[in-house]
């Protein structure tokens, strides 16, 4: 039998209800690991455990959903000690999906919609690398952590001020993360992905889609299970010298 990436960890993943976040969780089960299956929309995440998880594992085994806000510090204290009460361990791999866009030009950006975005996808995974990571150096338990950011961290993209800033942000956030957590051995990386099939593309034109594709030398869209094995990688020993990283994954855009 070939031996699995990550038997017998425990992970948490954030935005799981869909996306990269749902294939995350079907990958990580794959490879042996129990899953917690955490978004804002409760049965989006059951709906993960219960036909994804299940699916790659062939029961539904120990897996969890959980509603969770991420950028509500209560929301994610209380994750953190349910998780505790079920599993009597912090997860030792720890994988920020959750995100949103709220996109528009920045002279018509209003602020509330620059807050939400940057509360979500900045303010969230701060949130819960701090609370996790801070539970696994108490139980002296070594960790990966796996922030997902964004190629238009990197490059920005018209329309997204917000986004482009937020998943910037998360890159330099990981980065310093890594030089502070490195003598818990907790590694923390951050994955960039490209133009990927998800919930957040589809709201994209067609033509606008098309112009991208050119863009992007193996000429089409990603797939989030092509994210989700970067992610398992990170998770996994085949890593164990990687840390700090950001990694593009984007089909060479």
């Amino acid at each position: 039998m070939v031996s699995q990436l990550v038997s017998g960890k425990l992970a948490l993943v954030t935005g799981a209800g869909s996306g990269i976040g749902r294939a995350a969780c079907q990958v990580l089960s794959r490879e042996g690991a129990t899953v917690i299956a955490a978004d804002r929309n409760y049965e989006a995440a059951m709906e993960t455990i219960k036909k994804h998880a299940a699916l790659a594992s062939g029961t539904t085994g120990d897996h969890t959903a959980v509603e969770l806000d991420v950028s509500d510090s209560k929301s994610v204290q209380k994750l953190l000690q349910s998780t505790l009460n079920i599993y009597k361990t912090p997860p030792n791999i720890i994988v920020n999906c959750a995100g949103i866009t709220k996109d528009n030009w920045l002279l018509k950006l209003s602020e509330q919609d620059y807050d939400s975005v940057l509360d979500v996808n900045l303010k969230g995974t701060f949130l819960v690398m701090q609370t996790f990571a801070k539970a696994l150096t108490e139980a002296s338990l070594p960790g990966s952590i796996i922030n997902i950011s964004s190629i238009v961290g990197k490059y920005g993209n018209m329309g997204q001020t917000n986004y482009s800033a937020s998943k910037a942000g998360v890159v330099a956030m990981t980065q310093t993360a890594a030089k502070e957590l490195g003598k818990f051995n907790i590694r923390v990386n951050a994955i960039l992905p490209g133009f990927i099939k998800t919930p957040i593309i589809s709201t994209v034109p067609d033509k606008v889609k098309e112009n991208l594709l050119k863009l992007v030398p193996l000429g089409r869209l990603g797939e989030p299970s092509e994210i989700a094995e970067v992610i398992t990688f990170l998770s996994s020993e085949k890593s164990s010298f990687i840390t700090g990283a950001a990694i593009d994954v984007t089909g060479g855009f």
